[in-house]
């Protein structure tokens, strides 16, 4: 055996070069490959490596001069996207919005949707089917703040229950409150997620891609230029038959009570083409009204277009003044109101909310000559004291105030006017409050929008003024100015029984399914029977008879369908179906 041991050795050795080894991965047997096959394979593998993805292709942001596809000298380019192209892609997220406050807060749901819908979120109606959750948010009043306040609270108890297969819930405060109130809501909502004040919508996406990631993430830097004027919204209207349009943000004017300045930022308008644009595509789907938004709407100047407008300065009401420089050149806001209004005839086109300060002649002549542009207007007194309305530094007196509003009823006859009132200003007297009440009495408004005063940090009356008005007192005075307005608005509205009103029908009453309704040139609702003698459905233009009228709406009968072009012809097809409200 020793002397075999020697042998058996070399035996084993010579079979170990002789017959290489080969380890599979599964239990098919692959016959060796001779030299002249490795070599082959060695070549292709060297080829395909050559010509495979390099480092660079697995960067987002590689050159991309340097990237091909299709054959390549006989070799097939690999184009899979190793990774995704967009790192704050919404893979499919659902998104709830709730919004809050003015109409500029609608709109800015409209241009923070687009913006999301970019980036493959979708977008849900029901809360319980929500991945996102974000709140479009006003700081205008502290009961407004104070409802989103409870609100979230609703919110983060409905995250902490959500459950674990369907991933973490994420919640979101957009708007002005955002801004204002950052520390806060970071600080005492700690399963807040997103912050995003007005002026960074575009950073949303990011914002987003940071939460879903775990992290807390805020924005709310203010922006002396940004309009959002590349950003067509997403209208989101139930009906369909009317929209908002945003042609500028932000406010110069200062107002002493107002936080809109801080929280908005400065006066900037956006560029005429883009709204026009946007009223365009509007038409073009069907919509029948549209409304320019903006905090100081009628001081809109496009100074973009600079080239294109006059050297006009800007022209205030006669006995106004204001604390900010006019400005020169630029389109105005009557360039900008004829070019909206003869895009379409048949298009109604709204303004809100103006300031009384900005109503020259030319603007009260134009309102006055297109049919299509509604004799309504919005203007906001906020008290029928002189004394009270300098302390706001509205720049009028009350006199001035009464001139302008003769002076428009001059030119437009037949014009509706809505106002704000603000009831226990700093250092407000019963003798300022009486004379709110006699300006009510004395102006007679369709539509009024009344609000006791709450002090705002940042304004000028927080640092200047002393909010020494007891609430107890606010609420009673606000009440009394609730009072005369319904009664006054009720002999206003009382005027139109017997008239025939143009209305753009909006859909069924809340009060009734059987009844229908709409709102006429002065944006005031009025409530009619669905007639038998043609169809009427929303969007639709018709005339209506006026049989009653209350301080909130009108109530009547329809005549037959109509246009804006023809507003007082009734069809002979089409007499009096005299049909009573529910």
């Amino acid at each position: 055996m020793k002397n075999l041991r020697p042998l058996m050795h070399t035996i084993q050795h010579l079979l170990v070069r002789v017959i290489p080894r080969h380890r599979y991965c599964c239990s098919i047997s692959i016959p060796p490959i001779g030299d002249r096959e490795r070599s082959t394979s060695v070549s292709e593998f060297k080829s395909k490596l050559a010509t495979g993805p390099r480092f660079k292709d697995f960067m987002k942001d590689a050159s991309p001069g340097e990237q091909t596809s299709g054959v390549q000298d006989g070799h097939v380019k690999d184009t899979q996207t190793y990774l995704p192209d967009d790192p704050l892609i919404g893979n499919s997220r659902k998104v709830y919005f709730e919004t809050y406050g003015c109409q500029m807060n609608t709109n800015d749901t409209e241009i923070a949707w687009s913006i999301l819908q970019r980036k493959g979120y979708l977008r849900t109606s029901e809360l319980s089917k929500a991945d996102v959750i974000l709140l479009v948010t006003c700081s205008i009043r502290e009961k407004a703040e104070q409802t989103i306040w409870n609100r979230l609270q609703q919110l983060t108890s409905l995250k902490k229950r959500r459950s674990k297969v369907l991933g973490p819930l994420k919640i979101g405060v957009l708007g002005c409150m955002a801004e204002r109130l950052k520390t806060e809501l970071l600080e005492r909502e700690k399963l807040l997620d997103v912050l995003a004040g007005p002026d960074a919508y575009r950073d949303l996406p990011r914002l987003l891609a940071l939460a879903h990631g775990g992290q807390q993430a805020s924005n709310v830097l203010l922006s002396l230029e940004e309009t959002y004027a590349d950003i067509m919204p997403v209208h989101h209207s139930p009906q369909g038959h009317s929209a908002f349009i945003s042609i500028m943000r932000g406010c110069d004017n200062m107002c002493s009570y107002c936080i809109v300045p801080f929280t908005r930022g400065r006066e900037r308008s956006r560029p005429v083409p883009s709204i026009l644009e946007e009223v365009r595509l509007l038409s073009d789907q069907g919509v029948r009204e549209v409304t320019l938004l903006g905090q100081n709407v009628n001081s809109y100047r496009d100074m973009s277009e600079q080239q294109f407008g006059g050297p006009e300065p800007t022209q205030l009401s006669r006995g106004f003044s204001t604390v900010y420089r006019g400005r020169k050149g630029g389109l105005r806001f009557v360039d900008l109101l004829d070019r909206v209004s003869q895009i379409n005839p048949e298009m109604r086109v709204r303004f809100t909310s103006p300031h009384p300060k900005d109503f020259p002649d030319e603007v009260l002549h134009l309102i006055q000559e297109r049919g299509n542009i509604c004799k309504q207007i919005h203007l906001p007194a906020q008290s029928g004291s002189s004394r009270v309305l300098q302390a706001m530094r509205r720049g009028y007196t009350r006199e001035a105030y009464l001139e302008l509003v003769a002076h428009i009823r001059k030119i437009i006859p037949e014009v509706s006017l809505s106002s704000d009132f603000i009831a226990g200003f700093c250092g407000e007297t019963e003798e300022d409050h009486q004379q709110s009440l006699s300006l009510l009495r004395e102006v007679g408004y369709n539509v009024g929008f009344l609000f006791a005063y709450s002090m705002r940090k940042k304004t000028h009356a927080f640092h200047r003024l002393q909010d020494d008005v007891p609430a107890e007192v606010k609420r009673r005075r606000l009440e009394e100015l609730i009072t005369v307005f319904r009664e006054e608005a009720a002999r206003v509205n009382a005027s139109l029984i017997g008239s025939t009103q143009l209305l753009l029908v909006e859909g069924e009453s809340k009060r009734c399914a059987q009844d229908l309704c709409g709102r006429n040139d002065g944006n005031l609702k009025v409530v009619f029977p669905a007639t038998q003698a043609f169809p009427v459905r929303p969007g639709d233009y018709v005339l209506v008879k006026i049989t009653s009228a209350s301080s909130q709406s009108l109530k009547g009968y329809v005549l037959g369908p109509a246009s804006l072009s023809s507003p007082g012809k009734v069809p002979e097809t089409y007499g009096e179906e005299r049909v009573e409200v529910c």
